[in-house]
């Protein structure tokens, strides 16, 4: 098979015959020809296979209400005791609400309700119990009035559905189909978009010596597999959104290769989503205080996040929502010249 990666730019000084990046504020003029033997260089955009084009440069559907052509925030809402990051902090109703509502006012164009942490070595939660944390906060979210689209993170079925049921306007499968294959049509049946992540192994296993023969390429045709399963359940491919799993069953050099090429999940004609706040490998390599704490991780949550955003990602899953806003504000500023 052929990948094709896009070069993305956000230069002002846009070549003739560039195309737009997924229809969005990013261009490109040449991708990198990519095989399972190599790269073999620059191909410029009159050159690619018309369908790749099409696929790259077409601009993306309405995820959740919300418009692909500009970045958007994703906050994290764990409702969970034992996440590595915010484990218990939010785990009462009461707590739940007030952090949704911070983050809502923030700027978070999303919401993502959780509650099975699925941090390395985390044991599995049952459905009744993931169900009870997660479904009534959505509920109250919506008794409140915050507005703003709720997404369910969540890798079973029942609990989707419950969610579905309560308010919830996506699903964020971090295991791509793989543990219950029943949530994409649950997310059919009710027209909602769903997201599939690749993860390598399951919580319990998926940091124990995680290989690949290429990281990039492999998760790339694991993404393609799981979109095919996705659209065989009857979800349109402009309904699904893709997230290369950062943190999930990789080494840290797993993930820089990953985030050095993101750019070629835009072959897949989806929306891509970026979850890298506040992971282990930002710690390891910013050394430090970070290097054990999660809640140092932030500059360099959001140094990854931008660069993301340079390569023309359309949703970016954070915890630190205020931080997030105002730096991607600045980018927007600095390199579009976006000062709204």
């Amino acid at each position: 098979m052929d990948y094709f990666r896009p070069i993305a730019q956000t230069d002002a000084l846009r070549p003739e015959g560039a195309l737009p990046l997924a229809g969005g504020w990013a261009w490109f003029s040449h991708a990198e020809h990519l095989t399972r033997k190599g790269s073999r260089g620059l191909v410029p955009v009159a050159s690619l296979p018309a369908a790749v084009a099409r696929r790259l440069s077409r601009p993306r559907a309405m995820i959740a209400g919300l418009t692909m052509d500009r970045p958007r925030l994703m906050g994290i809402l764990n409702v969970t005791p034992d996440s590595f990051s915010d484990g218990g902090r939010f785990d009462r109703p009461e707590t739940a609400l007030a952090h949704a509502r911070a983050m809502a006012e923030a700027g978070a164009d999303i919401l993502d309700i959780g509650g099975e942490s699925t941090r390395p070595g985390a044991a599995e939660v049952s459905v009744e119990d993931e169900t009870a944390r997660t479904a009534p906060v959505i509920r109250a979210l919506r008794r409140a009035g915050v507005m703003v689209p709720v997404s369910i993170d969540t890798r079973k079925a029942p609990v989707a559905r419950a969610a579905i049921e309560a308010g919830a306007r996506f699903v964020n499968d971090v295991a791509a189909l793989s543990h219950d294959p029943q949530i994409a049509r649950e997310a059919a049946e009710a027209g909602v978009p769903l997201c599939l992540m690749h993860a390598q192994g399951t919580p319990a296993t998926m940091q124990s010596d995680p290989r690949y023969a290429d990281v990039l390429l492999d998760v790339y045709d694991f993404l393609e597999a799981a979109i095919a399963r996705a659209e065989a359940a009857g979800i349109a491919r402009d309904r699904i959104v893709v997230d290369p799993g950062i943190g999930f069953g990789k080494t840290a050099a797993h993930n820089l290769t990953l985030l050095r090429g993101l750019s070629l999940f835009h072959q897949t004609g989806c929306a891509i989503l970026l979850g890298a706040s506040r992971k282990r490998f930002i710690g390891a390599l910013a050394g430090g205080e970070a290097a054990g704490q999660a809640d140092r991780r932030m500059p360099g949550t959001l140094a990854v996040t931008l660069a993301g955003v340079q390569q023309g990602v359309q949703i970016h899953r954070l915890h630190d929502m205020v931080e997030a806003k105002q730096a991607l504000r600045l980018w927007q500023a600095v390199t579009l010249g976006d000062e709204a």
